[in-house]
């Protein structure tokens, strides 16, 4: 029965961590190099992360600095970040690539929040998801004679405390991505 809770709740966390990856590539009117994380450059004709290809700073809260590690990589870069969804005009100095970021329109911010709340609610239905499947593992020991009932009825009830608390957590930092996205 341990197991099971403890499987369920693992995977909880792991839904947690990549609701929180994915609000990391969600672009606000502040720089940082998180937004770069989904970007592939193609290096050496392969398809490669951006930040394995160069060095991404942030020298200034509107600013990005693209430095790569080998200066015929520029023009990828920049091509790369010119077809990505991030609607940002990078400027290649024969360097390095500045960026920068500038404020979101209101619309702009509203659809982002959108997008944000989306993402969440995904993350709530998989949340609510290994609730179910651990509640189904739990009925199937209960079944099998290998928990009693009254352990059964306590680890559904320990599941669904991990769900709530869960659930709770992604509208917290639903909560921090949206006030993020609507800062002027």
């Amino acid at each position: 029965m341990e197991s099971v809770i403890s499987n369920a709740e693992s995977k909880m966390k792991k839904s947690v961590a990549a609701l929180e990856r994915e609000f990391n590539t969600i672009r606000t009117g502040r720089a940082s190099a998180a937004l770069f994380d989904k970007i592939k450059v193609e290096a050496y004709g392969q398809p490669t992360p951006l930040a394995q290809a160069a060095t991404i700073s942030v020298p200034e809260a509107r600013l990005v600095v693209i430095q790569p590690w080998d200066k015929g990589l520029l023009n990828e870069i920049e091509k790369a970040i010119q077809k990505s969804e991030l609607s940002l005009n990078p400027n290649n100095d024969g360097k390095v690539i500045r960026i920068n970021i500038p404020p979101l329109t209101e619309e702009r911010r509203k659809e982002l929040v959108k997008v944000a709340k989306n993402s969440a609610e995904q993350n709530k239905v998989s949340v609510r998801n290994i609730r179910r499947d651990a509640n189904d593992e739990l009925k199937k020991l209960q079944k099998s004679g290998n928990v009693s009932e009254d352990d059964e009825k306590k680890g559904t009830d320990r599941v669904q405390k991990l769900t709530d608390s869960y659930i709770e957590e992604i509208g917290n930092i639903l909560e921090v991505k949206e006030n993020e996205i609507m800062e002027i």
